[in-house]
């Protein structure tokens, strides 16, 4: 599959990412270049870039993966996206700012309406255009969506992936997913073993079907997830994480598909914009709902 690319050098440049390796105790802080941080002694530039991509964005109308759609056109990428509802889709209000709710739309944007559990859905998106990355963002109470769309949905999305030779993938799950239970908060924990205890036997499910897929992925755990504006601090955290932004999280995941030698491929980093400090969750009624089939 060959990228999209311009022919202009501050576009090439653009596309070059630096990675931020200072560790400070228990945090890694990882700093993209998106984000206009500055940069100083620490600071590795990436030995590649790769140019335009076509991404596709699973859940694309939930709260991070419209902030993934909104930064991936952003950064003059081209996006397809499904979801149940596609009029659902809505400029964030994350990296929207005054634009949050409008609705969202871009010459470069396909929306396809169907549902991650239907092969036939899921294969609709790899029709629609040459991808080059695909993000997964899927969400939902389980009421709604069932037992087990996380896990079913994503191994779909992972056969299509290898029947189009497709390799890089961004999976957003949580906090205290897999092996990350105690980098959760305790009253967190207490959630996963009681309310949330069906929505993470999903998420630990599909992160299973992740890690044996082959392909190059980056599972992604976020700790409590916030709709304000991106901070460009990422901490990729060992210990006990604390919020974060949904428009750093998204950050995170498309560097995981743009950025050619992106640290964490293979890995299941834990991230915050506070490391181990404090746990601040949106709770409002929209956020609970966040993501789409």
């Amino acid at each position: 599959i060959q990228p999209q690319c311009t022919d202009t050098f501050s576009t090439t440049m653009v596309r070059f990412t630096l990675i931020l390796a200072l560790v400070a105790s228990s945090a890694h802080a990882f700093q993209s270049p998106f984000m206009g941080g500055s940069v100083g002694a620490g600071v590795q530039q990436s030995t590649s870039a790769l140019c335009m991509k076509t991404i596709a964005v699973f859940g694309a109308s939930g709260l991070t993966a419209s902030e993934c759609v909104y930064q991936a056109l952003a950064n003059g990428d081209s996006v397809v996206g499904l979801t149940r509802t596609p009029a659902n889709l809505k400029i964030p209000k994350g990296s929207g700012g005054s634009k949050e709710g409008q609705a969202l739309e871009n010459p470069n944007l396909t929306m396809i309406a169907g549902d991650v559990t239907n092969m036939a859905d899921v294969n609709k998106v790899f029709d629609a255009a040459a991808i080059d990355g695909v993000v997964v963002a899927l969400g939902g109470k389980t009421k709604d969506v069932g037992d087990t769309m996380l896990t079913d949905g994503t191994a779909n999305v992972m056969e299509a992936m290898k029947a189009k030779g497709v390799k890089r993938v961004s999976v957003v799950t949580s906090i205290g997913a897999g092996d990350s239970e105690n980098q959760a908060p305790f009253f967190f924990k207490i959630l996963m073993m009681t309310a949330m205890k069906k929505i993470f036997v999903d998420k630990n499910n599909q992160e299973a079907v992740v890690k044996a897929s082959g392909l190059e992925y980056c599972i992604v755990r976020p700790g409590g997830l916030t709709v304000e504006a991106p901070t460009g601090i990422i901490n990729v955290i060992e210990g006990e994480a604390g919020s974060i932004a949904r428009a750093d999280v998204a950050q995170f995941c498309l560097d995981a598909l743009t950025v050619d030698d992106f640290p964490y491929i293979g890995k299941t980093p834990c991230i915050s914009s506070v490391g181990g400090t404090g746990w601040v969750k949106d709770r409002s009624s929209k956020a609970r709902g966040d993501g789409e089939m």
